[in-house]
């Protein structure tokens, strides 16, 4: 039997999910099977509407090796589980002549424990909740949200938080989940023949293609007990998003409330020498972090030296104690003692890694006004984990409508730990960048506008001629807009500034939950919405009703973040530019994924506004230009305010007709 041609697979996909065939998603296709075949590594660039899930899906699907799909989004995950594999899996089967299995797989805390659910939670005697469905009023938001949890999971096939709509609180959630460290383990557990996380781990182990999250493909990574069985092919979607997720779970941090959680689930199960070394260890880190500042630690003070050595010792002495006594008056021992461990052992791994030091660690204090101080560690930089990790062993597609930065995907390929692209050389992972472009046609669809004649924004400070700018495109472009902010102070600045001055709605990130802003905003075409960073990635809004995006300034990283500014002081001292790798790159790839918030669909038209005039004028601004779309660019404010309220009247007149 002949193999069949990936053109004709892609064609079968294409049309069974309704859709078009187009020349980029054959190029990344073509391009995707070539690596996979080759075991070499692939990084492609596809914009909005190339219908890239289909383009590495079908030449991963064709070639027979497991694979994993990593994905940054629920939204993308769930496309991809129920509308894109289905139905792919469909189309290809009288030319395969197999049917592919697919599962979704996350982290054990994504799913409900039926333990937790029917024995109660383990609680502090302080908080007087020793069973939470016992204890909490059904009247109570908590009570409400767990009688429905309950009944729930006797409907539920997966046991998926996801899969639960409406939503409930991360305070309920918690009361019915466990993390991979508290779980007991299907062995012991009395409920792991029913275990909703376990079935999910089965299933993945049976399927073909397993869909995932970046999180648990960091975990995998990191923590060295694989997650994710065993595979060929690793594709990352959205890979844009995968640094800042990575360095999010190789994160540590400590509180003091988590360090005084930890004593008190400890105190019943060891004795008290060991219970109160631990608590006297706990009170001296208390009283240090109510004297912390916010900052970056380059050297560890002393006495939090002897803190954090304290903690770690004590806490090593509490989990030695814990695995050595048995105390059968405690209610459900097992799942008290696991839950115990697994709090004393985070702090014991935080402070000794914090105390041990290493010049590939950033610490620092941080301070919030509702959960107080942290200390928190987190590596310089995950690169080598990344090339250490992801590229040996299997062939890495990594994908995204934003990885070429000013003109290539260098940048990006030095955060993920690859050498600049054809570097020849043993222990070097080879691999390729392909830009697929765009079914847009984005010069005749959209403009770039640069407000050059602004003023250049300080670091405080209201900048009223910004928000006359503002306030003019708004009124040319009759609404429509949705407003990029770099902080919520000044996305809530703008908003009561010209909501006392123009007569049309404006929604502010924060005053709803963000799925109904943007189904407000795209109901009514004289809306604007506010908002910041989640804007910025997650706003979707095909049509005329989104028609002039504006970006207040430069997204640049804040000067007083210490891991920013400590990966591009890194830099520096290596002889880099550290400016332009870190911040210079860390803006250019919000900037355009902000840009692509426009341009959704073939009809669509509009203007990207960035009032902010170093886009212009710095020497690192047309390195900003050029990792956006390629729209017309111009300068001229009198030529936007004349094509935004040409744009307006045309959709006011489709609107009409």
């Amino acid at each position: 039997m002949t193999k069949p041609s990936l053109p004709d697979l892609l064609h079968a996909a294409v049309t069974a999910v309704g859709g078009t065939e187009r020349p980029g998603q054959v190029a990344m296709a073509e391009a995707v099977a070539e690596a996979v075949e080759d075991s070499s590594h692939l990084l492609v660039q596809a914009s909005t509407g190339t219908g890239k899930s289909l383009g590495y899906l079908v030449p991963a699907l064709a070639h027979g090796d497991r694979v994993v799909v990593a994905t940054a989004t629920l939204a993308l995950q769930r496309q991809l589980v129920e509308r894109d594999l289905p139905r792919t899996v469909e189309a290809l089967h009288p030319q395969l002549r197999r049917r592919p299995q697919f599962a979704m797989l996350k982290g054990r805390s994504n799913y409900v424990c039926l333990h937790r659910l029917h024995e109660g939670v383990p609680q502090e005697e302080e908080e007087g909740l020793f069973d939470p469905f016992e204890h909490a009023t059904p009247t109570s938001k908590l009570g409400k949200d767990l009688l429905r949890l309950r009944d729930w999971a006797d409907e539920t096939e997966t046991g998926d938080r996801d899969d639960l709509t409406p939503g409930v609180s991360d305070r309920a959630w918690g009361q019915v989940s466990v993390s991979s460290r508290e779980c007991l383990g299907a062995s012991k557990c009395a409920y792991g023949a029913e275990c909703f996380a376990e079935a999910a781990r089965e299933r993945a182990k049976l399927a073909d293609v397993i869909v995932t999250n970046h999180a648990l493909l960091a975990i995998d990574a990191i923590e060295g007990a694989p997650v994710l069985p065993q595979h060929d092919v690793l594709i990352v979607d959205e890979a844009h998003e995968l640094v800042s997720r990575v360095t999010g779970v190789a994160t540590g941090e400590l509180t003091p409330g988590q360090v005084n959680r930890a004593v008190k689930r400890a105190a019943k199960l060891v004795n008290e020498k060991a219970a109160d070394q631990l608590q006297t260890a706990s009170e001296t880190f208390e009283r240090l972090m109510e004297l912390a500042l916010p900052g970056r630690l380059e050297e560890i003070p002393e006495d939090l030296g002897y803190c954090l050595m304290a903690l770690r010792d004590a806490a090593r002495t509490v989990i030695s104690a814990l695995g050595s006594t048995r105390d059968k008056s405690v209610q459900d021992e097992d799942a008290v003692r696991k839950q115990a461990l697994a709090s004393v052992e985070n702090v014991h791994a935080v402070a000794e890694r914090i105390a041990n030091g290493s010049e590939y660690d950033v610490v620092w204090y941080e301070r919030h006004d509702r959960f107080g101080a942290s200390l928190r560690v987190a590596p310089l930089s995950v690169s080598g984990l990344l090339r250490e990790k992801l590229f040996a062993d299997r062939s890495v597609v990594l994908t995204s409508a934003t990885l070429k930065l000013g003109g290539d995907f260098n940048g990006v390929g030095a955060s993920l730990g690859l050498a600049p692209e054809g570097t020849e050389g043993e222990d070097v992972p080879q691999w390729k960048g392909l830009d697929v472009g765009s079914p847009f046609d984005y010069g005749k669809q959209g403009i770039l506008y640069v407000a050059k004649h602004l003023a250049q924004p300080g670091r405080e400070g209201s900048r009223t001629d910004m928000l006359d700018e503002l306030a003019e495109l708004i009124e040319a472009a009759g609404g429509r807009t949705l407003g990029l902010f770099s902080s919520m102070r000044a996305a809530q600045a703008a908003a009561e500034n010209l909501r006392g001055r123009l007569d049309m709605p404006i929604l502010l990130q924060g005053e709803e939950t963000l799925g109904e802003l943007i189904r407000t905003f795209a109901a009514d075409a004289r809306t604007c919405l506010f908002g910041t960073l989640s804007l910025w990635q997650g706003v979707d809004v095909p049509g005329p009703n989104c028609q002039l995006v504006v970006m207040d300034r430069v997204p640049f990283p804040r000067p007083d973040d210490p891991l920013m500014s400590a990966r591009q002081k890194a830099v520096e001292e290596a002889g880099g530019n550290g400016f332009m790798a870190v911040a210079a790159t860390h803006a250019a790839l919000l900037m355009a994924q902000g840009a692509g918030r426009l341009v959704r669909a073939t009809g669509d038209r509009g203007v990207v506004a960035v009032l902010d005039p170093r886009v212009e004028r710095a020497r690192y601004g047309s390195f900003l230009r050029r990792s956006m779309p390629e729209f017309w660019y111009t300068t001229d404010r009198n030529q936007v305010r004349r094509s935004l309220a040409a744009i307006d009247a045309a959709a006011k007149a489709a609107e009409e007709a």
